[in-house]
């Protein structure tokens, strides 16, 4: 955490930020106003603080969309949950810390000098970095940096849970692999009207994986979902077609 800066160390500075971050500024003002704390800023208006606003609303609104493809099959409450935790200070700082970007924070000595910083301080100057960044370069810039920052945080809360996740598993996995994205197919249907049972398959590109049968399509494509993860583990499936 860097302390009364002049100006040669401001550029040293503002060099090794546009590395960590991979872009290059057309207004490198707008990157050193992201990295001023308040305790080392002249005015409140010359710190981050406006920036970390704008940036908290271009990170949540980032984090919706991204929520919302990634995961087509949760409902609005999960998804919710998913956002406050991937939009947290908690979160944000520990990705603020893993860029190094909390090394790069200009602060008073005050606050240098604390053997600990707090979490709301990392967590701004990540969200400030994120308003610089929509102000330079537009939404496309922020976005990018959105999910290659929180690529990691986002695999793992698309690994939490039960049933309700394999098919955003799944989409995962296999995009990962092979960029084809799994189809879903009706193979069979039993039973009353009133008490239907339905078999389904998952397929990946050409590959059909071990069907399941469900109460509804609904489930039977998440089983199918956890059938193609575990015959991708080579493991047996779970849920047998009958």
């Amino acid at each position: 955490m860097a302390s009364d800066v002049d100006g040669g160390e401001l550029d040293s500075l503002l060099d090794a930020c546009e590395t960590v971050l991979g872009y290059r500024f057309d207004d490198r003002g707008l990157l050193s106003l992201a990295l001023t704390h308040a305790s080392i800023a002249r005015t409140r208006s010359d710190s981050n603080e406006r920036i970390e606003f704008l940036g908290d609303a271009i990170l949540g609104a980032v984090v919706c969309e991204m929520l919302y493809r990634r995961f087509p099959d949760e409902p609005e409450g999960d998804l919710t949950r998913m956002k406050s935790t991937l939009v947290s200070r908690r979160t944000c700082a520990v990705a603020a810390e893993r860029m190094g970007l909390d090394d790069l924070l200009m602060t008073g000595k005050g606050l240098s000098s604390r053997s600990s910083v707090p979490t709301s301080v990392n967590a701004a100057v990540y969200e400030a970095i994120v308003g610089a960044l929509y102000l330079d370069g537009g939404l496309e810039v922020a976005r990018a940096f959105v999910e290659k920052s929180l690529a990691d945080d986002i695999d793992e809360i698309g690994t939490r849970g039960g049933a309700r996740n394999f098919k955003s598993r799944l989409q995962q996995l296999a995009q990962r692999a092979s960029g084809e994205t799994p189809v879903y197919r009706l193979l069979d249907e039993k039973g009353p009207d009133h008490s239907k049972c339905f078999e389904v398959a998952a397929y990946v590109g050409e590959t059909e994986y071990p069907s399941a049968w469900g109460p509804n399509k609904k489930e039977a494509e998440q089983l199918a979902a956890r059938n193609a993860l575990r015959a991708m583990e080579g493991a047996e499936p779970a849920e047998a077609s009958e």
